[in-house]
Order: structure tokens, then sequence, then C-alpha cells
């Protein structure tokens, strides 16, 4: 097995000081990439498939794993050509957790040598940048409106020194903004009614901003993607919500409406975001499409 390994050198805490510590034990079973800026993750995991590695894992959190997974896709029948891993040190991780992949270094790169695959769904989002056509991939979650907002205003130092609290922080000063109303197209509601709101997330798995089970259904390999979407989110939708996520890790139903699609798309009259894996991505207009069983996985 030819392994390529893409970390950032940069990242600070605790999982990232104890993958230092190994790194003589994984360099010498396989190759290291360090990356210096944003996009090199991408552009090194295009270069490994190139090189002829046959599995190229990203050591880092989500938006590496994001990178990692465009860079494979960015060449030809690269999804067919290589397996993706994950050693997961980002804040979050929620794609090693849907995968339950171990958050201890040791125990995640063993099975990583171990190399049992599983063929999973690929989440693609298809809009427009600067008059330019794009498709992006996601492998667990995307997201518009609010979140997407909130990941904005992350002030990257303040994560340094508090971690996933950042995110809180960021998401309460996007409640008191202004919030644009996201259309979905695309999608019969049941009522006759359309789906809108100022919040939509998107699930290929599970979770999302950690151990938190959004999308209850959720299947990585039945061809669908799960969308929740919050007609309102203000801080009356805080309180309603903060009891069923203490207790339960859950979104409590009665705030929230629900549908499953393999293909659609958001729309909005003024400007909103939207984020991919974590990661701010663009803004809409956006047509959310899946891909079934595309991405092989170590896992």
């Amino acid at each position: 097995m030819h392994i390529c390994v893409i970390f950032n050198p940069a990242a600070r805490g605790n999982k990232a000081r104890h993958f230092r510590r190994h790194l003589d034990e994984i360099g010498g079973q396989s190759a290291l990439k360090a990356t210096a800026a944003p996009g090199d993750a991408r552009r090194l995991a295009a270069d490994a498939i190139a090189d002829g590695f046959d599995l190229i894992v990203a050591a880092g959190g989500d938006g590496t794993l994001n990178e990692v997974l465009n860079g494979i896709g960015d060449l030809p029948n690269g999804f067919e050509r290589v397996r993706l891993g994950v050693l997961p040190l980002g804040t979050v991780n929620v794609f090693a957790r849907e995968l339950k992949i171990p958050l201890r270094l040791d125990r995640a790169w063993e099975i990583l040598r171990r190399g049992r695959e599983m063929k999973i769904d690929l989440g693609c989002a298809d809009f427009s940048a600067d008059g330019i056509r794009k498709r992006q991939f996601f492998a667990q979650l995307a997201g518009a409106g609010l979140d997407a907002r909130a990941i904005e205003l992350v002030d990257f130092s303040v994560k340094k020194k508090i971690g996933p609290l950042a995110y809180v922080v960021a998401g309460l000063k996007a409640l008191r903004e202004k919030k644009p109303r996201i259309g979905v197209r695309g999608v019969a509601c049941p009522s006759g009614e359309d789906f809108s709101g100022e919040l939509v997330l998107i699930g290929n798995g599970k979770f999302y901003g950690g151990p938190f089970g959004i999308f209850p259904p959720a299947d990585l390999c039945d061809g669908l993607l799960e969308v929740c979407v919050f007609p309102r989110v203000d801080f009356t939708t805080l309180l309603h919500c903060a009891p069923s996520f203490l207790a339960r890790q859950r979104v409590p139903e009665k705030i929230v409406r629900r549908f499953q699609a393999d293909k659609f798309e958001l729309v909005c009259e003024s400007q909103a975001a939207f984020e991919l894996d974590g990661e701010w991505a663009g803004n809409l207009p956006v047509t959310f499409s899946v891909e079934r069983e595309k991405l092989r996985v170590i896992c």
C-alpha cells in the first residue's frame, strides 16, 4: 500500500502536537507532504495521484479533508484511482466521527494501515463564482444561511484559543444580523407549501458540528442527501433547541422541516453564503446533488 499523508505543519493543539511526536513512525510507513498555504492540500492530493499513491490521508480537520477530497476530484478518474483516509487532527472532526475513526492518533493510524475500504456517496455543489461555473465536492455536510455566515465571522485567532467555542461566538454574532430567506427548488413538499427558511442544513452523514445527530435517517450509501430546514432562526429558536441539544444532541422536530433528495437548488433574492464540510464555499444560487458510492474511504 502506497500512502501519502498530507498535513499542516502549522496546526496547533494537543492532537497536532501528538501527531508531530509520531512523525518518524508515520513517515517511515508513508510519504509526508506538508502544506504551507490554503489550497496546498488540494494541489498536493492531485500531485499524489499523478505520483502513483493509492491511499491519500488528510491529516487535519474537516477543512483539510475537503481540500484533499477536491484535489482527488481534480484529476480524471481520481476517485477510482485512490482511496481517502483521515487522521483527525482538527477542531471538530465530523467526518472522522461519522466513519467511527478513533480520535486517538495511534488507533486511527492502525485503522488506516489495515486498509478496510468502504464506498460511500459523494456530495456535489454546482455554482458560479466570478462568472465561472464550478463544481466542488463535500464528504459530510453542507449548509446555507446562518451557519455559513457564522463561518465567515469566525475569528481564527480566537479559534486557536477556545476551539469549537469560536463557532458559538460567531454564531451569536450572526444571529443578531438580518438573515436572508433561502428558497428550495426542485423538491415537492407533501403539504403543497414551498420549503424556505433562514437556515438550511444538508447531510450526507448523520452528524453536524461534532457529535450532534442533526440527520438521524442519513445513510452514506443510500444515494440521497438529508435536508433540514429551519424556517426561522433567532434567539427564541436557540432557546427551544438548547434542551434537546444538551439532553439528546438532537434538534426538536417541531421547529424544522425535513426532506430527502438526490438533487435540488438553493436560491435567495439577496446575498447568502453556503459552506461545504464546515468551510465557506461561495454564495447562492447553488445546486446540490449526490454521486452514489463514488468515494472510496478507509473506515
